[in-house]
């Protein structure tokens, strides 16, 4: 436990400073969508690519991690999907589904990288880039699709969402990486340089902009769409990435990084999403920073359980 704690203790720090920055030093919404955009079209994408071309997926198991918690997000999803009717009747519209939904299947992943590399460096990072190829295009499809469903007051066409899918620079970012992985292309040195520059200050730049983007209103008397989401993402999903991980014959390293990465809070980007395409945003404002929040003791009991 004290080894996963001192893991995790930096990320948090960091996002507890990104919180202080934006009500002190940096209070301009236009700072923190600017680093937001950075971090998101540059920085972010650029570790992916270098994490991917680095790794030596030969000594990864591939298809244990990356299955496991694609086979997790997609049963998640599937659940929440059953769940509808019950929360339709229990006074949750669509909208607020649609944040229920992203809240219970999208995964923080400033965080994951965060963590698997402080528990396992490199080969952490491999393992969690991995998961990553597996749940960001999946996740991305399916919150499109149910927002378009469940929130937009005029659905988009299928090749309106096919677009926003599309448009993704972590999907692209994943892809580039494993064909230069796959290829065994030379890449000069000089891009190793700047491409390692770029992604160190990517997980840093990241968590300052979650913890800016967390609101404390409502945290204390969350309402029940948000109790849900809680719910689901931080004990069920766990649960489910590590059942399916044992399944799968994972252990040690290779199943403390499925549970770090199953159990990290929703990402900050679910709530763009959502304000661009109609669901409740306010609603997965609260869930995200009661998520965020309530990590920090989930976390490291579900590493270590299995650690």
């Amino acid at each position: 436990m004290a080894v996963v704690m001192a893991a995790l203790l930096p990320v948090f720090l960091l996002i507890v400073l990104g919180f202080i920055l934006k009500r002190s030093l940096m209070r301009l919404e236009t700072q923190w969508h600017g680093l937001e955009r950075l971090t998101y079209y540059v920085l972010f994408p650029m570790l992916l690519v270098q994490t991917l071309v680095k790794a030596d997926l030969t000594n990864v198991p591939v298809a244990g991690v990356g299955g496991a918690l694609l086979l997790a997000a997609a049963a998640m999803s599937l659940l929440c999907l059953a769940l509808r009717p019950l929360l339709a009747r229990l006074a949750i519209d669509g909208p607020a589904f649609t944040s229920v939904f992203q809240g219970a299947t999208r995964w923080q992943t400033y965080v994951a990288l965060a963590v698997s590399g402080n528990l396992h460096g490199d080969a952490g990072l491999a393992l969690a880039s991995v998961a990553m190829v597996a749940i960001i295009p999946l996740v991305n499809v399916l919150s499109v699709a149910v927002l378009a469903h469940y929130a937009s007051p005029v659905r988009p066409s299928v090749r309106a969402v096919v677009m926003t899918v599309v448009r993704n620079p972590l999907i692209w970012a994943c892809a580039i990486g494993l064909l230069l992985n796959i290829l065994h292309l030379p890449l000069p040195k000089i891009w190793h340089e700047v491409a390692d520059a770029l992604g160190r200050s990517s997980l840093a730049i990241g968590l300052l902009v979650t913890g800016a983007g967390l609101h404390l209103e409502g945290m204390f008397r969350p309402s029940l769409a948000a109790t849900v989401a809680v719910v689901l993402k931080l004990i069920l999903m766990p649960a489910l990435a590590v059942a399916l991980s044992l399944w799968f014959g994972l252990s040690g390293s290779n199943l403390a990084i499925v549970a770090a990465c199953s159990a990290v809070p929703a990402s900050s980007s679910a709530y763009v999403l959502a304000r661009q395409m109609g669901g409740d945003a306010p609603l997965l404002a609260q869930i995200i920073t009661l998520q965020t929040i309530l990590a920090a003791v989930t976390m490291p009991i579900a590493i270590a359980l299995v650690a």
